[in-house]
């Protein structure tokens, strides 16, 4: 039970009233006839509120058993009244401590009997459990002199995963070849696939240069060969998991926006009928999972995802090359997300690459440096914004480098905006699949 504002601020009218008595004693009656209904009211509200033991019902729920990490995630507290008055309520979600958030109340206003759905959203930036709390809810009734408190047990713990909501979004536009609302870009097909399907007849259109003349010869009709888009194609996601990749955007790490990305391309890979794959590695290989076109597939990858954590160390990439060389026997795909800040972090490495590129289509996707935007915009206006200004405008050069020399490598190069990393990602994949070049 809690007194509430309005029955202090009564209290100190009637006090004020008892005081001045002494001056003009005709407040004397006032004062105790206010004093007798102040007590009063304060026992009927009392009464309105506690003689009812369920006047209120609450309960928390969650549109998923899972939070989307990067995103925003709903939540909804159901509260029901069986009170026989309108009462005034007010709500605190004992939500998880990673989201630092202190002042999480909700108030609202509930009719006689009446039935309310709260919807909220939480957006976590980082994996892991988060674990909830109770749910208060403080119920004042129209007196407003008492409120009554309610804890209702609501322990729940909800993991993070890497994101499953953009997934989801990517996957229906896949399916229903909708990718362009996205940003996905519409590629041109170039040349022809090798990849033989099917005879059929010729219609007016096809391409004269697949028409079949032994099989026209015995149908004594013209008869194309109808090929098909390459299928089977080993898709691997490489993940540097050293401490470069820790560096936060918008609260979210390197890592993670990597582990969302390439969670979507794996998905989409599987749709396009190719075998997604997984390496995560820094100093050492931390986790690989083989692709495969195998009916939890999928799953695997989400769970392996979900599991991967930095451990702050300097990364080899000479384990890379080795698990090439060792694991890999078919020419793959290696979609590799790391980051470089300096030329000469990637010339220490780039032998390594080269080597990669030789058995496989290696393609580097390297982040932006967002947090420079700031400082290459804005007018120096003193000797030390000039200086910041200076160092900006080197690491943003230095970074612009390393991708043409990735390229003058002849290795494939994403350089992107954190934020734009998984479009990015998917219309590089898609080039390189109309282009042929798996």
């Amino acid at each position: 039970m809690f007194f509430t504002k309005r029955l202090y601020v009564a209290t100190g009218v009637i006090v004020v009233v008892f005081v001045f008595a002494f001056i003009y004693p005709w407040l004397y009656v006032i004062g105790v006839l206010g004093l007798w209904s102040l007590i009063l009211a304060t026992v009927l509200d009392l009464l309105m509120l506690f003689t009812n033991t369920s006047g209120i019902i609450a309960r928390r729920s969650s549109k998923f058993n899972k939070l989307s990490n990067g995103d925003e995630n709903e939540l909804f507290i159901e509260v029901a009244g069986n009170y026989s008055f309108r009462t005034d309520l007010e709500i605190i979600d004992e939500i998880p401590e990673q989201f630092q958030y202190r002042e999480f109340r909700i108030s609202r206003s509930l009719e006689a009997g009446g039935r309310h759905k709260i919807r909220y959203t939480l957006r976590p930036v980082s994996r892991g459990e988060f674990h909830f709390g109770n749910l208060l809810v403080f119920a004042s009734s129209p007196i407003g002199f008492v409120k009554r408190r309610f804890t209702f047990d609501q322990h729940m713990m909800l993991p993070s995963y890497p994101s499953f909501l953009k997934l989801r979004q990517f996957e229906l536009m896949a399916i229903s070849d909708r990718l362009i609302n996205v940003g996905i870009k519409k590629i041109r097909r170039v040349g022809q696939s090798t990849e033989f399907d099917h005879i059929r007849e010729y219609v007016p259109g096809n391409d004269i240069r697949t028409i079949n003349w032994k099989a026209s010869a015995r149908a004594r009709h013209l008869m194309v060969n109808h090929f098909m888009d390459e299928r089977a194609q080993q898709v691997y996601s490489v993940i540097n998991t050293g401490r470069i990749m820790q560096m936060p955007f918008e609260k979210l790490s390197l890592l993670d926006y990597a582990i969302n990305a390439s969670l979507v391309l794996s998905h989409i890979a599987y749709i396009k009928h190719d075998k997604p794959g997984l390496v995560t590695f820094s100093n050492t290989l931390q986790s690989a999972v083989a692709a495969d076109r195998k009916g939890n597939q999928l799953y695997r990858l989400q769970e392996a995802l979900y599991n991967v954590k930095t451990d702050f160390q300097e990364t080899n990439y000479e384990v890379l090359l080795n698990f090439t060389r060792t694991r890999l026997t078919q020419r793959s795909l290696i979609l590799l997300y790391t980051n470089f800040e300096t030329l000469n972090s990637l010339t220490r490495q780039i032998k390594y690459l080269k080597q990669i590129a030789r058995n496989h289509l290696v393609v580097v996707i390297i982040f932006e440096n967002t947090e420079l935007h700031g400082l290459l915009t804005q007018a120096a206006v003193n000797t030390g914004e000039l200086y910041r200004q200076t160092i900006a405008k080197k690491f943003d050069y230095e970074k612009q480098q390393i991708a043409l020399e990735l390229q003058h490598s002849k290795i494939q190069c994403v350089y992107t905006k954190p934020e734009d990393l998984t479009v990015a990602t998917l219309n590089k994949y898609l080039e390189l699949k109309a282009r042929g070049m798996i």
